[in-house]
């Protein structure tokens, strides 16, 4: 078979035949994303509407509820239609904008996580010098940095990808995946394979190495700190981490997934631990920084009173 921009389309072969409770799933999913997409957008409305709410750790926030909202309509509006109708296929223009929406949406959440972790470590080890630390530009350049290279990433990826020859068109995916792409792949897959390890390892490990250096740091500051001290970094810290935790929960049932034979494992189960990341982490995030940090939670209130 030619490249695979000869495709007209793939077959995403993981759908199964729910019957009349399709229905039922179109609405659960369908409430599920008008979820996401209000609490995400209301912080986002919060913290860029208060000024008292400028620092970075909010303008970190604010990035990782925009990033949220970008993931979640790279997949829901594609997995809705898919839902209702018999036939699953999808172009080959759309699968791997797909693929670009979300991989580049799982670079910017860990990396902007990552950074997360580093302000809270300066925040917290180094209160004194936060301020002067923390620049304008800093932050800028903080925010900007995982964007521009999960976009970077991901645009290699994609053109190394789309130059293959396929041999097939068949995903067994509820959503388009590169793995799956390049599974269908009849010419030489090592320097896909190649860029795709070392790329992988140095945007995990770096920013893994990060999070640990840091909360090591911070811990360290808690058992010899003083008692406001502990009360800062527990309130700050606990919704970040319960975030990363969950965030890495997701990415490890999708290699899972994705790596191995699912076969034995039930339909339903499968495509819940392929939807995970992208449907958990969005509802996850405004729900525990909004009840857990207490400056966001009071302007939430102050917004929604000032509507009524």
């Amino acid at each position: 078979m030619g490249n695979s921009t000869h495709l007209t389309h793939f077959i995403l072969s993981a759908y199964f035949d729910t019957g009349h409770l399709k229905y039922l799933y179109f609405m659960i999913v369908l409430l599920l994303y008008v979820l996401m997409l209000v609490s995400s957008f209301l912080l986002i409305v919060v913290i860029c509407v208060n000024r008292s709410l400028h620092e970075p750790m909010y303008l970190f926030l604010c990035s990782l509820f925009v990033n949220e909202l970008y993931g979640s309509t790279g997949i829901f509006p594609s997995l809705l239609i898919h839902i209702l109708t018999d036939i699953h296929t999808v172009s080959t223009s759309h699968c791997f904008l797909q693929i670009y929406c979300i991989y580049s949406y799982v670079i910017v959440e860990f990396l902007t996580l990552s950074v997360m972790s580093y302000d809270r470590y300066f925040a917290i080890c180094h209160p004194l010098q936060y301020n002067t630390h923390m620049t304008r530009n800093r932050i800028a350049v903080m925010v900007i940095i995982p964007w521009f290279y999960g976009f970077l990433y991901v645009s290699v990826l994609i053109s190394v990808t789309s130059s293959l020859h396929l041999c097939g068109n068949i995903i067994n995916r509820v959503y388009c995946v590169n793995y799956s792409v390049v599974n269908l792949a009849c010419s030489d897959t090592i320097a896909v394979n190649i860029y795709g390890l070392i790329i992988t390892f140095i945007t995990v490990s770096f920013p893994t190495f990060l999070v640990l250096y840091t909360y090591m740091r911070i811990l360290k500051v808690c058992f010899s700190g003083s008692k406001q001290t502990r009360h800062k970094a527990v309130s700050t810290c606990t919704p970040h981490l319960a975030s990363l935790i969950n965030f890495s929960s997701g990415c490890c049932f999708e290699i899972i997934s994705s790596r191995f034979n699912m076969n034995h494992v039930p339909n339903i189960l499968r495509v819940f631990l392929s939807l995970y990341f992208p449907i958990c982490q969005p509802l996850f995030n405004p729900l525990m920084y909004g009840l857990n940090i207490s400056n966001i939670r009071m302007c939430c209130r102050k917004l929604l009173f000032a509507q009524m």
